[in-house]
């Protein structure tokens, strides 16, 4: 029974190879006050480790003997960390055969093929020192360009501290929109910026009315406003003037943050932030609050939360390491009972007629599903029917569109990863009407010469062919496909 006591109340641990990588983990042990036993085949190497008050053995690390020197089962930890690979599996096997159930192994790889052969020796962990250092710096750069950001941007609102700025969000907002907008509007705020969020559209979506009617907030319609009265523009979870948005294209724009790919396109502002790799704009928004050290008060933690996990459709697209630190930093400050009832609100008779038009007038060429519902007054229902349309068996890219009095509103799902739908959509409708992620994209296409036509179906029928044409040239695939 002395043994297992030992183990737990005095761990020791063996280290097998003490080059810079063993010898770094010995030192690091050591300032723990961990009990260590070193053996490395290097004698001088072991004399020195010996004068700076080491147990230290000489060995050969892949020799079955060499547990001579300790009890096995009296220790804590075996940590395999040479520089020889071929030593390090060999050291492996003689561990498993003394079947060390409570003793945790680590070993050294210095490429995949050896990690992947240690682990199946029955290493609990591998490591590869190389891919550590790269993550190491990659995170310290990470870091330093977060706090350049931060820094950067609370400058820009030192030098307009007063003033009035307008937040534009993208026409007909959704949580992620608006949600980072609440937050600019926080980080104006803190630096006695006066600040108006204004959108152009309609909050249709019945989930995105329950969020806006739940967390009361404030909103204003760009048609109810001047905006050459504000001082500043900043704009948020769209990044180009016009495109989706009432501002005119000449609008000097103070800030922009966005996370939706832009392709060609070139911003002009005085603080450009825009990451494609995150999930949703709301992600870079809590790091600025981050960064800001701002308290981010519960309504505030509830709807960037609840933006995230909308535009990453519950952490399964578009999802970055970044959008999940975020919503595990929100998690514990956000109103529960609030998400619970967002997330159950009542589909509208709009939704069920359009999810019907899109089952009816349904084609289906090779693995794309395009589908035209006619007339449309509620856009927001065009991405749901989309996600619906995608779990159809043998469909891999859904497009569904449809007709409002001056415009064709489009929305697209894929789970092609050979397709990149944003692309693809901007290519088809161009850059100006289109745009998106790989799997999540959508389109704003003006009628043009179609709006003179008086007859619906004719009107509906001519859209229907142009859409389906534009889309299948830019993919590549012919219409006669079945």
């Amino acid at each position: 029974m002395d043994a297992p006591v030992k183990k737990w109340l005095n761990p020791t641990y063996l280290i097998l190879g003490s080059g810079s990588i063993g010898f770094a983990v010995a030192k690091e042990l050591r300032e723990l006050d961990k009990d260590l036993i070193i053996i490395d085949r290097d004698t001088q190497k072991v004399e020195t480790l010996r004068e700076e008050a080491y147990e230290a053995f000489a060995g050969d690390i892949s020799d079955p003997d060499i547990f001579q020197h300790v009890n096995p089962k009296e220790l804590s930890g075996i940590l395999v960390l040479s520089s020889d690979n071929e030593a390090n599996k060999k050291a492996l096997e003689n561990i498993s055969r003394l079947e060390l159930d409570d003793t945790y192994c680590v070993a050294r790889a210095s490429d995949v093929i050896s990690m992947q052969e240690m682990d199946g020796l029955g290493a609990d962990l591998v490591v590869m020192p190389s891919r550590l250092v790269a993550r190491s710096v990659a995170r310290s750069l990470g870091r330093a360009e977060s706090l350049r950001r931060g820094n950067k941007l609370s400058q820009w609102f030192k030098n307009v501290s007063g003033k009035d700025l307008a937040i534009v969000v993208h026409d007909n907002p959704d949580p992620d929109a608006i949600a980072s907008a609440l937050a600019l509007q926080k980080i104006a705020e803190s630096f006695d910026v006066r600040s108006s969020i204004l959108y152009h559209g309609e909050i249709g979506h019945q989930e995105n009315k329950a969020f806006v009617n739940l967390l009361g907030i404030d909103l204003n319609r760009m048609e109810e406003h001047n905006i050459s009265e504000f001082d500043e523009i900043a704009m948020v979870d769209c990044a180009v003037p016009g495109a989706n948005n009432m501002l005119s294209s000449g609008k000097h724009l103070g800030i922009v943050l966005d996370h939706h790919p832009l392709g060609e396109v070139e911003i002009d502002a005085d603080f450009v932030d825009i990451r494609p790799n995150v999930g949703a704009s709301a992600t870079i928004l809590t790091k600025y609050l981050q960064e800001l050290n701002i308290e981010i008060e519960s309504e505030l933690a509830t709807a960037l939360l609840y933006g995230i996990r909308t535009d990453t459709l519950d952490f399964r697209r578009n999802t970055d390491s970044a959008d999940l630190s975020a919503a595990a930093f929100l998690y514990p400050l956000a109103d529960h009972d609030i998400l619970d009832q967002l997330e159950r609100p009542s589909m509208s008779l709009e939704t069920l007629d359009i999810l019907g038009e899109a089952i009816v007038n349904r084609q289906v060429i090779g693995s794309y599903l395009l589908t035209n519902v006619g007339v449309v007054r509620d856009r927001d229902t065009l991405p749901q029917a989309a996600d619906y349309m995608l779990n159809l068996e043998g469909v891999s890219t859904s497009i569904v569109f449809g007709v409002s009095d001056d415009r064709i509103f489009l929305s697209g799902r894929s789970n092609d990863i050979r397709v990149n739908l944003g692309e693809v959509l901007r290519k088809a409708f161009g850059e100006e009407a289109a745009g998106g992620h790989s799997n999540a994209a959508g389109a704003q296409i003006p009628l043009g010469v179609f709006s003179d036509i008086k007859d619906r179906q004719t009107l509906l029928r001519l859209v229907n062919e142009a859409v389906v044409k534009k889309f299948l040239n830019a993919i590549g695939v012919d219409e006669t496909v079945e």
